[in-house]
């Protein structure tokens, strides 16, 4: 028989485990939801002193205590699951009782490292910033506080509350606790064992993850992801937001079950995303000039395959061009090989423009983490400006092209678009924030910005076969579009996924990408 030990998140007690526990104990496993200390009771309960360590110690109390119940030589297998926060003393006590566990499940939950405090993993991105700026200000005196919980009409803040009726909101907001900040503060501290134990992640979708998207990240060539294709590893969908212990405790229970048995899904082993020769269309072998974080491909001087001859009236004579820029998506980590701008995807689409008479440019940002918008955002601006003033590129004539995860960038433009930007693209791009990623109350949120759009051209390209959760964010982008008037155009592929110049070799996705450029490069030679 598996025991099955069950860690909260955030300001949540053993309350919110009860459905789960008890389909658990119907099927004949045992069910021990652990109390972590300040948690589990009346509000304003919390010891001083209450940090990461304390909640590790509940964790190693609630192990010990199977092992106590069954006796010696009847050890059951222990599956830890945690929740949200609850996975870092779910890895903080696996670290130290490795040799008994035998599984963890991370549900809805991000994947700690060692050194690393559980601040990092809050969704909310302006809270978490001002929590660490208190507490390094206060040099940890800090610590000693509470983070107060949510209440009913804020919990969306901190995950997708889909699924929930408004009796289990009412309920959870009821026996919220506030949160310690020493648990969100103090770092993990692992050495290394808990590295052995298989683990099942279990994804919510509608809280803006999947399995699609994870294998994605994977491909990215993230060295901290590379241990995610190890056959210990599996993974689960459900399709409920970030408490389906609330929204589907049956369900959820039923996928614990399976996880234990060593089923779910396991990701393919993924080549990096820079396979030579894997864009869908040939393009001409053509130069890159690098400098900083910008890649630059010229037109040859006779290139003006498709060009309006009267609206591109220097092409062959030497002088400047329009030019368009392509940004990357993301986050990918800083040391991820091969770089986006090596990518074929962007050196593609960069020597397709270029043989078709314009400057085709590509930057790099450092977009590594969802907490990087900001730089990000100020790389691509500061590069365009670089972009513009080479005496090769019509500084009045530029577009921009973004991708994926560089979606969310496009706020910046969209909202306040300069008389130079002649049309803005966008490629099976994220254009309204998924929960999980704590970025509504951001500027980065093209759905809300479109309305500033005035005329500015938009050339969306949609695919078919796109993750839900991006998809649904596209239709309520292009919703919002056509209240307000905007100008959008959008380019279907019907069978594409996500990144499909390089996975849908067709003659559809082919038409895809050359109407895609035939619309924008229209844009810039009116």
């Amino acid at each position: 028989m598996t025991a099955f030990i069950l860690v909260p998140g955030m300001f949540t007690g053993t309350h919110v485990w009860e459905g789960t526990a008890a389909r658990l104990a119907a099927a004949g496993a045992g069910a021990y939801p652990v109390a972590l200390t300040g948690l589990d009771g009346p509000r304003g309960t919390a010891p001083a002193g209450t940090d990461l360590e304390t909640h590790v110690a509940d964790v190693l109390a609630a192990i010990d205590a199977v092992d106590a119940e069954d006796g010696p030589g009847d050890g059951r297998r222990i599956v830890l699951v945690g929740h949200d926060y609850g996975i870092h003393p779910v890895l903080g006590a696996a670290d130290r009782r490795a040799e008994r566990i035998d599984r963890i499940v991370y549900l809805d939950a991000a994947m700690p490292r060692d050194g690393v405090p559980a601040l990092a993993a809050v969704p909310d991105q302006s809270l978490r910033a001002r929590l660490a700026e208190s507490a390094e200000a206060g040099g940890g005196a800090g610590t000693e506080g509470e983070l107060p919980p949510p209440a009913r009409d804020e919990w969306q803040r901190w995950g997708s509350t889909a699924g929930l009726t408004d009796a289990a909101l009412d309920r959870l907001t009821a026996l919220a606790a506030p949160q310690p900040l020493g648990t969100l503060l103090e770092p993990l501290r692992l050495t290394g064992a808990v590295a052995g134990v298989p683990t099942t992640g279990v994804l919510c979708t509608a809280n803006g993850s999947s399995i699609e998207m994870v294998q994605m990240l994977v491909g990215f060539g993230d060295p901290a992801l590379r241990a995610l294709v190890d056959p210990q590893v599996s993974f689960f969908e459900l399709p409920t937001g970030h408490w389906p212990m609330l929204s589907c405790p049956t369900d959820l229970a039923d996928v614990l079950l399976r996880a234990a048995a060593g089923g779910g899904h396991r990701l393919e082993p993924a080549e990096p995303p820079a396979r030579p020769g894997t864009f869908l269309l040939d393009v001409p072998e053509l130069p890159r000039e690098r400098t900083e974080n910008v890649d630059l491909y010229l037109p040859d001087a006779d290139a003006d395959a498709d060009a309006d001859a009267d609206a591109d009236a220097d092409a062959g004579t030497g002088g400047p061009r329009p030019a368009v820029v392509f940004v990357h998506g993301g986050p990918v980590a800083a040391d991820a090989r091969p770089e986006p701008r090596d990518w074929p995807t962007l050196t593609g689409y960069a020597r397709y423009a270029a043989g078709n008479g314009v400057v085709g440019a590509v930057v790099a940002h450092r977009l590594h983490d969802l907490a990087d918008y900001e730089r990000a955002a100020a790389d691509v601006a500061d590069a365009v400006e670089r972009i513009r003033a080479d005496p090769r590129v019509d500084a009045d004539r530029v577009a921009l092209w973004f991708f994926s995860g560089g979606g969310p960038m496009t706020a910046d433009w969209l909202g306040a678009p300069p008389p130079w930007l002649r049309c803005l693209a966008a490629t099976y791009p994220v254009l309204a924030p998924l929960p999980a990623w704590g970025m509504s109350g951001t500027r980065f949120h093209p759905v809300r910005a479109v309305a500033k759009a005035g005329d500015l051209p938009v050339v969306l390209t949609r695919v078919g076969l796109e993750m839900a959760e991006i998809a649904a964010g596209v239709e309520e982008f292009l919703t919002a579009a056509e209240e307000c008037g905007a100008d959008v155009e959008v380019v279907d592929v019907p069978h594409g996924h996500h990144g499909f110049e390089t996975r849908d070799v067709t003659d559809e996705s082919r038409d895809a990408v050359r109407r895609a450029m035939r619309a924008v490069l229209e844009r810039l030679r009116r």
